[in-house]
């Protein structure tokens, strides 16, 4: 009989794209989705399935021991509006895990880095070890170089160089991983809003075509959840706000899925390259 491996889901593709990955791979895929999150098609490509509260993860950690899932990832966005909701403890009332969690390791650190370390020591303490959510995706992820037909203007290659060493230092203070770039001035820097919401700030301040978006991950980055992501959508977003120039880290980036993106840039006319990071340590 197959290995089963965990798959803990939130909003979006990548969730469907893991769990591809992972039958590619011949494991059986134990599903537990936040509910109100998880993408329609993911249901059919999991063996075991339950809907679950994002506040309760009790459920989570029964339903995968019981489905005997030594090992897990944790894939797909959580909407950080879902997350400040004043009335979220009303609508999903948090299980004893997540008290726990929150009086011992979170009342004064609610950065993502400080959840992801709390969940995942909560999951290895059931014996259940959240592993790194590329792992099953290696294909999506950015490689070096330019990506498609269209090679970055001499300005835009300025602009990367100037940009790419601020957005490393905003990335490693935990403030946002991307960054909106024209010739030499620094646009917009993304924070708590997410992405999608930077660029249409972006396409209001910036008139003039052919701006560069930046997106990498901290040196630090926790590659057991949140790891960057590029959709199809984001690409038609940049594109109606302007963008000439899409600049990722190689190895730090996901490409949702990597042929529909080269190729959407390549009809927009928007150039993609990946940026080489140092090794980590």
């Amino acid at each position: 009989m197959a290995e089963t491996i965990g798959l803990i889901a939130g909003e979006g593709r990548l969730p469907v794209l893991v769990a591809r990955g992972m039958r590619q791979a011949g494991l059986q895929v134990a599903c537990v989705a936040f509910r109100g999150h998880a993408d329609p098609q993911l249901r059919a490509l999991c063996d075991r399935w339950a809907d679950v509260s994002l506040y309760r993860p009790g459920g989570w950690i029964r339903r995968l021991r019981r489905w005997e899932a030594h090992e897990a990832v944790m894939v797909g966005r959580v909407a950080k509006t879902r997350m400040h909701d004043p009335l979220r403890l009303i609508r999903d009332l948090p299980d004893w895990r997540a008290l726990r969690l929150w009086y011992r390791r979170l009342r004064h650190d609610h950065r993502d880095a400080a959840v992801l370390a709390a969940v995942a020591d909560e999951l290895a303490r059931c014996g259940i070890t959240l592993i790194d959510s590329t792992t099953h995706i290696p294909e999506h992820m950015a490689e070096s170089g330019t990506l498609g037909n269209r090679e970055p203007s001499a300005a835009q290659r300025q602009d990367i160089a100037f940009g790419w060493p601020l957005l490393q230092n905003v990335a490693n203070m935990g403030i946002g991983q991307s960054m909106a770039v024209r010739e030499g001035d620094v646009i917009a820097v993304e924070a708590v809003e997410g992405t999608d919401t930077m660029i249409n700030r972006v396409g209001s301040l910036c008139r003039t075509k052919g701006w560069c978006l930046l997106k990498t991950a901290s040196d630090s980055h926790d590659r057991r959840a949140d790891v960057p992501t590029i959709g199809v959508a984001t690409i038609e977003r940049l594109a109606g706000a302007g963008c000439g120039c899409i600049a990722v880290g190689a190895d730090r980036v996901i490409l949702l899925d990597r042929p529909a993106i080269v190729e959407a840039c390549d009809r927009a006319d928007i150039a993609l390259v990946g940026i080489e990071s140092e090794a980590r340590e």
